[in-house]
């Protein structure tokens, strides 16, 4: 019941997309429609549905069964364009946030689970108030007198 009502009040937030909460025959039918009929098998037997279409990483394509690399290529950046998640930057700082509040929901809700299944973004944003990294204070190794 729980991932009912999440799943009403995400469809309804335009910040969340819609895939997350597809099936595994709709993923199937996208991955089709993307040009690649023939993964549509890959999709069905991992039982990817839309919340493990986060873990769709180029490194990861290869393990369910997309091996060629120019496909790879294809099908990765097309995930990340469906769940409006940013390239990866390898020359990034890492003073910078790692990522966006969008793509932190998107992590925490690929899980399972009932705690999963009832979170929200509202609520995801709400509870975990700036959860991205932070990098440490410039006084962190200070020694302080004791008193």
């Amino acid at each position: 019941m729980a991932e009912m009502k999440s799943a009403v009040e995400d469809l309804k937030d335009e910040r969340v997309p819609q895939c997350l909460y597809w099936n595994v025959d709709q993923v199937a039918d996208w991955i089709e429609d993307l040009g690649f009929p023939y993964y549509r098998s890959c999709i069905t037997e991992n039982l990817i549905n839309g919340r493990k279409l986060i873990y769709l990483g180029a490194s990861n394509l290869p393990n369910i069964g997309i091996t060629d690399f120019e496909h790879i290529k294809i099908v990765a950046k097309s995930v990340r364009d469906l769940l409006t998640l940013e390239e990866p930057n390898w020359n990034r700082s890492i003073s910078l946030p790692p990522r966006s509040d969008i793509g932190m929901f998107l992590e925490k809700k690929a899980g399972s689970g009932k705690e999963m299944d009832a979170v929200t973004y509202d609520k995801y944003l709400l509870d975990f108030k700036d959860p991205k990294w932070r990098p440490p204070l410039s006084n962190h190794c200070l020694i302080l007198p004791h008193s």
